[in-house]
């Protein structure tokens, strides 16, 4: 029998030079299967990134109430897209990234007795801060809520109309001011419209709807009609008018909307809101 042949190392290398090129095209392969993508994922947008819209949301009642909701797909996405418009560098995004929830931490969910809603918030510098219709103190007060004290000037007995449009104090009465689509880009009219806003906000009203009793909702212009749908009208009045918009104005002049909301209060056992400013 012939005497074994020493392995040499040069042959030992060949030998294992398979084994090696087998972990590369693994790792090959593991590369071509993740292909690279400039888009942000859903968890990395939303949940796992520092802007999370469920921590500006500071009323319990409306954190329990919105908890799942806020958990959904859409919600995720809507987080991401807004994510990049409050970083310094974003384009800008109103109302301010603190204010985005005001109407629910002014308005605590068992206290809501009338629900006013508007469409978008205001987009121009310092206007907008989390309330239908209200701008801050110091802000020129826009058309349409000129428009809504000239008709609570004729509605309600003694009411003057205040050198201010800053609607907290009825917010703090029980009136949640509520805007469809709670964000918008800088002097850009409707710019969020397509984030989804409005699946959360049919949400809200369907939890005003189910958790509330005897609420009297306030639904100006063909937008807000639309919303009656969502209502059970055994359990809750719905008051529909025109808009108070400068291009509607006529319609809504006279309709007494605010002195009809507090009459179904009345009816219901509740005590009237004090439209005063």
């Amino acid at each position: 029998m012939p005497p074994k042949r020493k392995r040499t190392a040069k042959a030992a290398s060949k030998a294992a030079a398979p084994a090696k090129k087998l972990k590369t095209n693994k790792k090959e392969a593991k590369s071509k299967a993740a292909p690279k993508s400039n888009s942000i994922p859903k968890v990395v947008a939303g949940v796992g990134s520092k802007f999370f819209l469920s921590g500006l949301l500071h009323d319990s009642e409306w954190s329990s109430a919105l908890e799942l909701e806020m958990q959904k797909d859409y919600f995720i996405s809507l987080e991401g897209l807004l994510a990049s418009g409050y970083r310094p560098s974003g384009s800008k995004t109103f109302p301010p990234e603190d204010l985005i929830f005001n109407a629910f931490n002014l308005t605590p969910l068992k206290q809501v007795k009338v629900m006013i809603l508007g469409q978008d918030p205001y987009h121009d510098d310092g206007q907008a801060h989390g309330l239908a219709f209200s701008v801050p103190e110091g802000i020129k007060v826009p058309p349409s809520l000129k428009n809504m004290y000239k008709e609570l000037e004729g509605d309600i007995k003694g009411f003057k109309v205040p050198d201010h449009g800053c609607l907290e104090k009825w917010a703090k009465e029980g009136v949640l001011l509520l805007n469809a689509t709670l964000t918008v880009g800088a002097h850009k009219p409707n710019s969020h419209k397509s984030y989804g806003w409005q699946t959360f906000t049919d949400e809200v009203i369907q939890v005003v709807n189910a958790q509330c009793q005897k609420v009297v909702f306030l639904l100006w212009g063909n937008f807000a009609h639309k919303k009656e749908k969502l209502i059970d009208l055994g359990k809750h009045s719905v008051l529909k008018d025109a808009h108070p918009s400068p291009l509607s104005f006529g319609k809504f002049h006279n309709c007494k909307c605010f002195s009809r909301a507090n009459e179904e209060l009345k009816k219901a056992g509740l005590a009237p809101v004090d439209w005063m400013l």
